[in-house]
């Protein structure tokens, strides 16, 4: 009968998880359990079936189990067993359990395969088990079946998780041997809880049903995929063996003659078998309360002296005093207060992380929506420059303007700026109705106070409207201030100013600094031919002056002719010219001034095999009759003699 020293602990949790199941909480304590895991057909309900001794699990294909049962056996003289939500009927025929465990399912879940969360606790009293509590989990699933959720893996799979993460469930892996170890479902989800295996009690399934000429002894033996509680072997009854009603007796005594007759496994006989296993569970299981136990004691303990506390506080209450209802009140919209803040600035204790709410709401039709909005505002630039010209055309009247008027330019703007009140109102108006679902939201917590969380919801609401009004006054105000005075002169404004001195500094980064040279080559002077005919000098050209040297090392200085009032201009090459054209001419316009003139060319010959500039240049003396713009002469242009 197990540890009979400790036989009461089992009954004690027991009535601990009932307590707990009719009021809907844990309390925040976690119970010692037992949870069952395992993939579909991996011999779950025959396990717990081989405990009872009876058929009273439902089957069938695809999803049995929907909901997690809670099986608490009771050693006890009687065979009977109990549902926590029929409370007082004993149920004497185990298929009405059956049918019973069925119907409950279906009342939460529907026909439609679907699963639910919310246990069934079933009770069963019978001479020939051990005190003992399993919860039966569903089985894991890959592929939706009929009318299942898409995600009914998912949903199984974090069903699991809610059982078997907490430190105070041993978890009962069921596999069937005729399976890869490896690719069991319920190994695997285990070691994700528990990787050092210390809470995990391994269960192997259908060994007479693996092929010919293998057997499960290295995992029976624990050399396998080691667990620190160990595997223990059972064989249950087959599917023929159901449906032709074997006796659980006989199919007992069969697992017994298979391990004992088994060359594989009759050296470790003793420690398989359904009857084993129900043993080591009651030992485990008490001996896991009786580890929990001191943890379990404190924290009921210091429950209690809060409880106690608060019941303390509330001794000497009456329910008519007005003293305690104001406070009570006052409190209550205080605290309504807070929540409405916490969810506008985002600093609430509980992130929610599927839906965006409250602040978050806000600041998105700040952000998002109304530039949005803004670009949504119709825009047909064929349609404005249509208007711009009426407006430029009627505000001359029958005179006829040389430049564009003000009027005409504000009345263009003021059109553009008004479009703007209507993206404006309906932020405003978004903004008001995400603030009302807010104060909705908060006022949740008032839902035992009917009237007063009306009333709360009403007068914030209407403060909320009041301030509508205001708002939208308000902007609109901004608005008519825009409208009021256009200021040119702002630097955003790309404006008449703005262009000046933009202009400006466009030319001072353009201006060439004095000492920058501007090109380098040769220079042919055409000198008249009583003085020797040309002579080539190398050339520098720099915003100053012009000077030439003896050759293109630049040490003896023949001349330097000072640029004063003097520009350089590019020429346009001719039509059957590839020489490119430079002049340098005089501005002033002065009869006595004298204008010079120097040619620069390039020769294309010249350039094609070194490169270098030539400068042909001819000085002579012109007339002021003669114009100072070199495209007004008829300069001889000096031929290339490269």
């Amino acid at each position: 009968m197990g540890n009979r020293g400790m036989e009461d602990l089992i009954p004690l949790i027991n009535k601990l998880q009932d307590a707990f199941s009719s009021i809907g909480q844990s309390c925040n304590l976690d119970l010692p359990q037992i949870a069952v895991v395992g993939g579909q057909s991996a011999g779950k309900s025959s396990v717990l079936e081989n405990f009872v001794g009876r058929d009273f699990l439902p089957r069938g294909s695809g999803i049995v189990t929907r909901r997690p049962l809670i099986l608490q056996l009771v050693n006890s003289k009687a065979e009977y067993a109990e549902f926590l939500h029929c409370k007082g009927r004993k149920f004497v025929d185990f298929e009405e359990v059956r049918q019973e465990i069925e119907a409950e399912t279906e009342r939460l879940t529907g026909s439609n395969k679907g699963i639910s969360p919310i246990p069934i606790n079933l009770r069963v009293y019978s001479p020939n088990v051990l005190n003992l509590t399993l919860i039966d989990l569903p089985g894991m699933t890959k592929v939706a079946v009929g009318d299942q959720p898409l995600d009914i893996e998912h949903q199984i799979r974090d069903m699991l998780l809610q059982f078997i993460t907490k430190e105070s469930c041993l978890i009962l892996a069921v596999t069937p041997a005729n399976t890869d170890l490896a690719n069991s479902d319920a190994l695997k989800i285990a070691k994700e809880v528990d990787p050092q295996g210390m809470r995990t009690i391994g269960v192997i399934t259908k060994l007479d049903l693996m092929d010919e000429g293998t057997d499960a002894q290295d995992i029976l033996e624990n050399k396998l995929l080691p667990l620190r509680r160990g595997y223990i072997g059972v064989v249950n009854r087959s599917q023929k063996d159901i449906d032709g009603k074997k006796d659980i007796r006989a199919a007992l005594a069969a697992e017994r003659k298979f391990f004992l007759s088994h060359p594989a496994y009759r050296h470790i006989a003793e420690r398989m078998g359904t009857p084993h296993l129900q043993k080591t569970l009651n030992q485990q299981l008490t001996n896991h309360i009786r580890d929990t136990l001191p943890g379990l004691r404190s924290k009921l303990q210091s429950q209690q002296l809060s409880l106690e506390k608060e019941v303390e506080e509330f001794k000497n209450f009456r329910p008519d005093d007005p003293a305690r209802k104001t406070k009570a009140l006052l409190q209550m919209v205080q605290q309504f207060g807070v929540d409405f803040e916490k969810c506008i600035e985002g600093s609430g204790d509980q992130v929610d992380t599927s839906n965006l709410s409250g602040g978050a709401k806000i600041n998105r039709i700040f952000h998002e929506r109304f530039p949005f909005e803004l670009v949504k505002m119709e825009f047909d630039e064929k349609e404005l420059r249509k208007e711009i010209s009426y407006a430029i055309k009627n505000i001359h009247g029958v005179r006829t303007g040389l430049f564009t008027p003000d009027l005409a330019f504000e009345a263009i703007v003021k059109k553009q700026l008004i479009k703007l009140k209507e993206p404006c109102l309906k932020c405003i108006d978004l903004v008001i109705q995400e603030l009302i679902n807010t104060v909705r939201q908060c006022t949740n917590k008032l839902n035992s106070y009917p009237r007063l969380r009306e009333e709360t919801e009403r007068i914030v609401t209407t403060y909320i409207r009041e301030r509508d009004s205001k708002t939208k006054d308000q902007v609109l105000l901004l608005i008519d201030i825009e409208l009021s005075y256009i200021n040119t002169n702002h630097e955003d404004f790309i404006g008449f100013a703005n262009a000046q001195q933009r202009t400006a500094a466009n030319i001072t980064k353009k201006r060439v600094m004095p000492n920058q040279v501007i090109r380098r080559g040769w220079l042919t002077i055409n000198i008249s031919i009583m003085k020797g005919g040309s002579k080539d000098y190398w050339f520098v050209l720099t915003a100053e002056s012009l000077s030439w040297y003896k050759d293109e090392e630049e040490k003896e200085k023949k001349y330097m002719l000072p640029l004063d009032n003097l520009k350089l201009r590019d020429v346009e090459k001719g039509f059957m010219s590839s020489k490119h054209v430079f002049a340098i001419f005089n501005t002033e316009q002065s009869p006595r001034m004298k204008t010079r003139w120097f040619l620069a060319t390039r020769c294309p010959w010249t350039h094609s095999w070194n490169g270098r500039w030539r400068l042909y240049a001819t000085l002579w003396t012109l007339t002021s009759a003669l114009s100072t713009s070199p495209s007004g002469t008829s300069c001889p242009r000096p031929s290339c003699t490269s």
